[in-house]
C-alpha cells in the first residue's frame, strides 16, 4: 500500500504483527515523517504518547533549511491545521517532545472525544510537510457485560476495542475493592442485590458504570385524576437497573397461572371499560434479578348502565295488597334514583331504591319507570306495567 505525500515523497505503510508502522522511502529531497504505531487503543483517562519521527534536507537552492513551526492536529487541513496546543478541547493535556528529530505526542486525562485521526506537521523556511495518514487513537471506556445461567451471572469486563499489554483488572462490590480478583471475567450469584464495577489495575479512578439488579419497582397511573370509562388510561412500571430491566405488567385475579397482560413497562388501556377494575403490578427482571412491584388499584368510574325494575310480589296484583318495585343500575359511583308514572315524576318525588306502594288501589295502574343518575351520567329504564284487579 503506497500513499503519495508529495511529487518527491512516498510512504510506504508496512504491516507488522500487532504493530502498523510506516517506513518512509526517501525521495530525492528527502522529506519524511515516520509513525511507530498508527493504530492505538487507549482507556479513558489513561495518557497516550504516539512515538513519531520526521526528517528533512538540510538545505535546499544552496540555502540552509530551518524549522519555523512543529505542531499536531486533528481539525483544519494539512495547509491550515489547529494546532492540539491552541485547541481548547485539549487544553492542559497535551505535551510535545521535540528533541532533535523526535515529534512524539502525548496526551492525558483521555476522554472519549478524543478518538480521532492525528497528524504530525513541519513548517520550514523552504516548504510545509504533514505525515498523513495519520495515528488513529481509539478511546474506550470499560462496560461489563453480564450473561446468566440459572442462578449465577458471568460479568465480562469489556472494552470496545483491544487494550495492549492484557491488563489485569480490578472489581468493586458495592463500591469495595473485591481481593484477589483480577481476570476479565467474575461469577457471581443472582438475586444477591449487590453492584458491581470493574477498572484496568492502575486506573481504578476509572470504573465502569456498575450493573445490578433492578430497584424496587415503581408504579404510577396517567392520568392522575378519576379515571372515566371510555378514556385512555396507561400504567408506568419503571425501575432502576443496569442492565435494563425487561417489565412484565399482571393483574390480580387469583389465578395462580397468571398470564401476563403487557411485556413492556406501560400497560396501555385505549378505551378503558368498567371490567378493567382491579389492582394490578409489574415485574422487572434483569440477567442479575428480579423484583416485584407493589399492588395498584384501578376503579373505574361510569354513568349508569340501562336500570331493570323488579315487581314483588310477581304474582297477580290484587287491590289492597303491597307491591314493591326495585330498580337496579350498574354505576360507578352508585346510582341514585327517581321513580315515574306515565313519564311523569310522581308527587311527591320517590328518590330511592325501591318505591313501595302500600294498600295498592285501582289508580295505581299504569306504566311505571325509574331514572338512575350518577354525576356521569343518567338512564332510564325500560316501562313495567302495573295492572291491579279489582276484588
Amino acid at each position: 500500500l503506497h500513499v503519495s505525500l508529495s511529487p518527491d515523497v512516498v510512504l510506504s505503510l508496512i504491516v507488522l504483527p500487532d504493530v502498523l508502522c510506516v517506513t518512509v522511502i526517501q525521495g530525492q529531497d528527502d522529506w519524511g515523517v515516520t509513525y511507530t504505531s498508527t493504530q492505538i487503543c487507549a482507556l479513558q483517562g489513561s495518557t497516550v504518547e504516539m512515538p513519531c519521527t520526521y526528517r528533512y534536507p538540510s538545505t535546499m537552492s544552496h540555502q540552509t533549511t530551518e524549522l519555523v513551526k512543529r505542531l499536531w492536529f486533528t481539525k483544519g487541513s494539512n495547509k491550515a491545521p489547529v494546532d492540539l496546543k491552541t485547541d481548547s478541547d485539549y487544553t492542559g493535556r497535551v505535551e510535545y517532545f521535540f528533541d532533535n528529530d523526535d515529534c512524539t505526542l502525548r496526551i492525558s486525562d483521555l476522554r472519549e472525544r478524543d478518538s480521532a485521526e492525528y497528524k504530525f506537521r513541519f513548517i520550514t523556511n523552504h516548504d510545509g510537510f504533514t505525515g498523513s495518514p495519520g495515528v488513529t487513537l481509539s478511546v474506550t471506556d470499560l462496560q461489563v457485560q453480564v450473561t446468566r445461567s440459572w442462578t449465577q451471572g458471568e460479568l465480562r469486563c469489556h472494552s470496545s476495542c483491544n487494550v495492549p499489554d492484557n491488563p489485569s483488572y480490578v472489581w468493586f462490590n458495592n463500591g469495595q475493592k473485591m481481593d484477589g480478583e483480577t481476570s476479565s471475567s467474575l461469577r457471581v450469584s443472582v438475586e444477591d442485590n449487590n453492584s458491581y464495577s470493574c477498572a484496568v489495575t492502575g486506573y481504578e479512578d476509572y470504573r465502569s458504570p456498575p450493573v445490578y439488579g433492578p430497584k424496587f419497582p415503581s408504579v404510577s397511573v396517567s392520568p392522575s385524576a378519576e379515571i372515566v370509562e371510555g378514556r385512555s388510561v396507561t400504567l408506568t412500571c419503571s425501575s432502576d437497573a443496569n442492565p435494563a430491566a425487561k417489565y412484565t405488567w399482571y393483574k390480580k385475579n387469583g389465578n395462580p397461572e397468571l398470564q401476563p397482560l403487557s411485556e413492556n413497562t406501560s400497560l396501555v388501556f385505549r378505551s378503558i371499560q368498567s371490567s378493567d377494575s382491579g389492582e394490578y403490578y409489574c415485574t422487572a427482571e434483569n440477567e442479575l434479578g428480579r423484583r416485584t412491584s407493589r399492588s395498584i388499584s384501578i376503579d373505574v368510574k361510569y354513568a349508569p348502565k340501562l336500570p331493570s325494575v323488579s315487581v314483588s310480589p310477581s304474582a297477580e296484583i290484587v287491590e289492597g295488597s303491597s307491591v314493591t318495585l326495585t330498580c337496579s343500575s350498574d354505576a360507578n359511583p352508585a346510582a341514585k334514583y327517581t321513580w315515574y308514572k306515565e313519564n311523569v315524576k310522581l308527587r311527591p318525588p320517590i328518590e330511592e331504591q325501591q318505591l313501595v306502594l302500600t294498600s295498592i288501589q285501582s289508580s295505581h295502574s299504569g306504566q311505571y319507570t325509574c331514572r338512575a343518575r350518577n354525576s356521569l351520567g343518567s338512564n332510564t329504564s325500560k316501562p313495567i306495567s302495573i295492572k291491579v284487579k279489582c276484588e
